[in-house]
């Protein structure tokens, strides 16, 4: 068995049911004759999602691409070594046990550099690629992923599926600048990648991060991160000065200044500040208080409508349509 870190999340494995063709048809028969639930992916068919051994995986003889980047694999590996492969390669069965490469050639290789024994693979026995590619997308909307799978979930989506971004921001429900900026989280370090993914920073600050000209910058600054609490806004002002290194703002609980705050709103301020990735205030009067959430743009409104309540923001956009 192998001792491969395995990876935090699936990317499009978690979107995708986890089980054996039925009858031709793809479709995952629920336990005990029962509906499936709503909450998780919908079947996907003549696909689903499976651990399939790297020696039982044999190459595509169509595969019209040769010459692969020796860095980038290396880049690849060293991904795959820290957080395991979050975009699963798609395969076709083809007897015996064995499963031919469709796509992930490059994800294969860096397996196989990295020692991998089973990698993740969506199996599909249907040629309708369309149909694959927009089961997935729309199973994206139901499904809660953290951030890093959710960005690993869209550039599969984009280079294996070829996939746009407004197709993925239509379906989805999210702007094209959301999908942007998530996946501008694959750009971090993977042990930053790996904080962003369990929670310990969020993807605020991991997109701070990248304004810092090399990864052990980042990863230095993310320590920081989670030891002193900082803020999204106070990374920022950090990487302004232009090193990881620089003296830190202080972290907002300490920064008030002013009237009086009642004890723990400015530190509720400031995590909604960095869920809905914006400046959140928070006021107690007398006898009742107030958030304000700012917006730049009316996609900026809609993103963080879409994050409290994703039926408001499909609301707004047919209402604009």
């Amino acid at each position: 068995m192998s001792q491969q870190r395995r990876g935090l999340g699936k990317g499009l494995g978690a979107l995708i049911p986890t089980g054996p063709i039925v009858d031709g048809a793809g479709t995952v028969p629920p336990a005990n004759g029962s509906a499936a639930p709503e909450a998780g992916p919908k079947p996907v068919a003549g696909a689903y999602f499976k651990e399939v051994a790297v020696s039982a995986i044999v190459p595509n003889p169509r595969q019209p691409r040769e010459v692969f980047d020796d860095e980038r694999l290396l880049e690849l590996e060293a991904s795959i070594r820290e957080v395991g492969l979050l975009q699963p390669v798609v395969v076709r069965p083809v007897g015996g046990g064995q499963y031919e490469l469709i796509m992930g050639e490059r994800r294969l290789r860096a397996c196989k550099m990295a020692g991998l024994q089973e990698i993740p693979a969506i199996v599909r026995n249907t040629r309708d690629t369309d149909l694959l590619r927009d089961a997935l997308i729309e199973n994206l909307q139901r499904e809660q992923l953290n951030p890093l799978e959710e960005a690993a979930a869209y550039q599969q989506l984009l280079d294996d599926f070829d996939a746009t971004h407004d197709q993925l921001a239509q379906k989805v429900g999210r702007s094209r600048s959301h999908i942007t900026n998530t996946l501008r989280l694959l750009n971090l370090p993977p042990e930053v990648q790996l904080k962003v993914a369990a929670g310990s920073i969020t993807a605020g600050h991991g997109r701070a991060l990248l304004g810092l000209s090399t990864p052990e910058e980042m990863i230095l600054l993310a320590k920081r991160i989670s030891a002193e609490l900082l803020s999204v806004r106070a990374v920022e002002e950090i990487v302004a000065l232009g090193s990881a290194q620089a003296a830190p703002a202080k972290p907002v609980r300490e920064r008030q200044a002013g009237k009086p705050t009642a004890p723990g709103l400015s530190h509720l301020a400031d995590r909604l500040s960095d869920h809905f990735e914006t400046k959140v205030k928070v006021d107690l009067g007398r006898r009742k208080g107030r958030i304000v959430v700012e917006f730049a743009t009316i996609d900026d409104l809609e993103r963080i409508i879409g994050t409290m309540a994703p039926e408001a923001a499909r609301a707004m956009r047919e209402a604009g349509e």
